[in-house]
């Protein structure tokens, strides 16, 4: 690389995103986003041709191996283009912004999303995958450089891209950036009960879920239904919330060896996923099946939120307390003959995978259909970690079985049941006869077919699962993305605060050591200022909305579960810097990216849930819950201004906002406070609170003694007691709690339960 040319060569070894390194190799000159590849454009009056991805992205590895290895499309790209590669992940604003247009003129997304730009970054031609070879009506991506690259030096057609272009600016800034000409109000009270109808509109009441063809999870739309069911709401609302959530559980989109969730299935039955492994994803649904436990009671729900936190503590857990990001869905598939159940060979129908449907909006992600690939067969497959067949399950538990207590005698019977259970047949449910695990047959009905009590039935499952997931780790793993973003760890850090409520109080260390990771390598508190990324100890990028408030939720979350005051001084902190650095008073809206930072072609909001929930949801209703612990109105202002701007848009379209929804509810509704005055949470509170669902719950511990108080107040800046506390302490030598909503506030009692009972008068 020269000062003059920093385009001269690639430049992606320089970079720590996994992503970005794994086409560090390409003979393609790939650029990382930057204010050197983006001069090198405007001098050497070049379109710059921006390909985003991310590292666990099937197609972004088909696109590399077909097109970026190529050495004549290499050789296009470097002549004619200032070819640039972005991890979606470390930066969302840049994927939003080019996604927005690529939705619109296309009806569709997805990953890879490749987009030329003008040398100014206004995009005149868009796309997902294009095949190396015209293919099914899809351009070539050879002729497509070559024909982009002779109208860029051809004037007049140049004039009409660059028309183009600043068109497609203009409907990107009015996607993501406009507020609406007037002022408008908060939705109303019926705000939860519409967007619930919304829901169960959209249900599918077969299967489970929401759409007809492939299946993502949808935690807000749960969220919201249980929520309106609680408030009076229809049984159907209860109805497609268990449909839903035992769909996922025990459908393919659950490991049911190793715990765990995949990105989603490419079918309506839940069967097949998509097998790569997001934290946001297993964040948010360990949350929601807890939640899930207390509102229905079904004991199922609540094994399997824990069992997916041990997953991630085991597999996406920095030594340091932080989480990784994801697990691939690919992984080489073993050679040696010994691979106890996967199968090689060519894949068969096309299936779904980092793409969706654009039909199908109601999902709320982007996508569109997966295409063909004519030779996906080699060294690494889609879900090859993951599947199995009858003789490697068999296999599995004739070695591994005896040493976690299966009788020599049974090791037969065992795997004979786990199949049965699991649904592992010759045919097979995937690719080449081998098979996806899904819950097939009950435990009771195993019981009665090989006449043993549900007990003996049990008991072999759950060694035969302990063999099957031991000979499992001796596969080769799916590569893991090392990268650890504050905004995802913040909805990690969610689910294990909320677990520490109703499952077991020591899952709050990982939430407790995940904020110590944040605070030490990602926050600077001189500054208030958070960065996005850590990866092998070098720390980039602002942190956008979405990192402060899903981090700042989850120090608020943490605060409830533990009663130690530094976690909300650290939530209070971060929401101080999205009041400075994200809310826009003139528009009376919260953007996604800083007001300090690098200034794009638009300034996006992120209002709908997608694969995570709306930031601006989010941090309003983040905003909510902070507000009685502060001396100011100012975060109540911030929130109620986001929902009176927006609240229109809620209105019209609940089902995809179903986060502002929430807040909006909060909003109208009240929080149900309960300020618990003591020095440690009673055992028997503990027991309470994890078996009630208690919506728009505000865990509120304060030290039991005025005196102790003080201390709390000085963490945070306080000069008297917030009004959630303000006396409010112990009585009678004894814990005490207070009910609470909307300025009223029960009796203090010395029963948790009679307390609850109160916001039901």
């Amino acid at each position: 690389m020269t000062d003059a040319d920093p385009t001269a060569r690639n430049r992606l070894d320089e970079e720590e995103s996994p992503y970005l390194r794994q086409h560090a190799d390409n003979p393609v000159d790939w650029q990382p986003w930057d204010e050197a590849a983006l001069a090198a454009a405007e001098e050497q009056d070049k379109p710059i041709f921006l390909s985003i991805g991310y590292a666990a992205c099937h197609w972004c590895h088909v696109m590399e191996a077909e097109s970026f290895e190529d050495e004549g499309i290499a050789e296009l790209l470097n002549e004619q283009f200032v070819p640039i590669k972005v991890d979606r992940e470390e930066r969302p604003d840049i994927d939003s912004i080019y996604m927005s247009i690529c939705q619109q003129v296309s009806g569709r997304g997805g990953w890879p999303l490749n987009a030329w730009l003008t040398p100014e970054g206004e995009p005149f031609y868009v796309g997902t995958y294009f095949p190396p070879e015209p293919k099914r009506g899809t351009p070539g991506f050879r002729q497509l450089l070559e024909d982009i690259s002779e109208s860029w030096a051809d004037p007049e057609q140049r004039e009409e891209m660059e028309s183009r272009a600043r068109q497609w600016t203009e409907a990107i800034a009015d996607d993501l950036e406009s507020t609406p000409d007037g002022p408008g109000d908060a939705p109303d009270e019926d705000v939860l009960d519409a967007t619930a109808s919304a829901a169960l509109r959209g249900a599918d009441r077969e299967f489970g879920g929401w759409g007809k063809g492939q299946k993502f999870p949808q935690p807000g739309r749960l969220r919201v239904l249980m929520r309106a069911h609680r408030a009076g709401g229809r049984d159907d609302y209860r109805e497609v919330v268990a449909e839903t959530l035992d769909a996922m559980g025990d459908g393919g989109l659950y490991d049911h060896v190793g715990g765990g969730f995949h990105r989603y299935t490419t079918d309506r039955e839940w069967v097949v996923p998509h097998f790569e492994k997001m934290l946001y994803d297993n964040a948010e649904l360990a949350r929601v099946f807890l939640t899930g436990y207390q509102f229905t009671g079904r004991e199922r729900y609540r094994e399997t939120a824990r069992e997916t936190l041990e997953f991630v503590e085991r597999e996406l857990t920095h030594p340091d307390g932080g989480f990784y990001s994801t697990l691939d869905a690919e992984s080489e598939v073993a050679t040696d003959g010994s691979d106890l159940g996967t199968a090689s060979g060519e894949r068969s129908d096309p299936r779904a995978a980092d793409q969706t449907d654009g039909s199908d909006h109601d999902t709320g992600e982007r996508g569109a259909e997966r295409p063909a690939s004519e030779d996906e067969s080699g060294d690494r497959e889609e879900g090859a970690f993951y599947v199995w067949t009858p003789d490697g399950v068999d296999d599995a538990v004739a070695e591994y079985g005896p040493e976690h207590g299966i009788p020599g005698e049974q090791t037969g019977l065992a795997a004979e049941i786990f199949r049965e259970r699991y649904g592992v047949t010759a045919t097979g449910n995937f690719e080449d006869g081998t098979t996806v695990l899904t819950r097939s047959a009950s435990v009771e009905s195993l019981a009665d077919d090989y006449e043993l009590s549900t007990e003996d039935a049990e008991g072999l499952l759950d060694s035969a699962k302990a063999a099957v997931f031991e000979a499992r780790e001796a596969r080769p793993r799916p590569p893991r993305d090392e990268k650890v973003l504050a905004g995802w760890n913040g909805l990690m850090v969610s689910a294990y605060a909320e677990a520490a409520i109703v499952d077991d109080d020591a899952w709050a260390e990982p939430a407790v050591d995940a904020l110590a990771f944040a605070r030490e390598h990602l926050w600077d508190a001189d500054s208030g200022r958070l960065s996005r990324r850590f990866k092998d100890g070098n720390v980039d990028i602002r942190g956008y909305l979405e990192d402060y408030a899903f981090l700042a939720r989850g120090a608020f979350d943490t605060y409830g579960a533990t009663g130690e005051v530094e976690h909300l001084a650290f939530a209070v902190d971060l929401a101080r810097t999205i009041e400075a650095e994200f809310w826009d008073e003139s528009e009376e809206t919260l953007y996604f990216t800083p007001q300090s930072g690098e200034s794009l072609v638009a300034r996006p909001q992120e209002l709908a849930d997608q694969s995570t929930p709306s930031s601006a949801g989010v941090a309003a209703e983040l905003l909510l819950s902070l507000d009685p612990f502060v001396d100011h109105d100012r975060f109540e202002s911030v929130a109620s201004g986001v929902l009176a701007t927006h609240g229109g848009r809620v209105e019209s379209n609940p089902q995809q906002h179903p986060s502002l929804a929430l807040a909006a509810d909060t909003y109208r509704s009240g929080a149900h406070e309960l300020t618990l005055a003591a020095e440690s949470m009673p055992r028997s509170w503990r027991e309470t609170l994890a078996d009630t669902y208690v919506p728009r719950r505000l865990l509120a511990p304060r030290p039991a003694t005025d005196d102790a108080l003080a201390a709390w107040l000085d963490a945070l800046e306080l000069t008297a007691a917030p009004p959630v506390w303000a006396s409010r302490a112990g009585r009678d030598g004894e814990p005490t709690v207070y009910a609470c909503r909307s300025r009223t506030c029960s009796p203090p009692t010395h029963d948790l339960s009679e307390a609850l009972d109160w916001f039901q008068d």
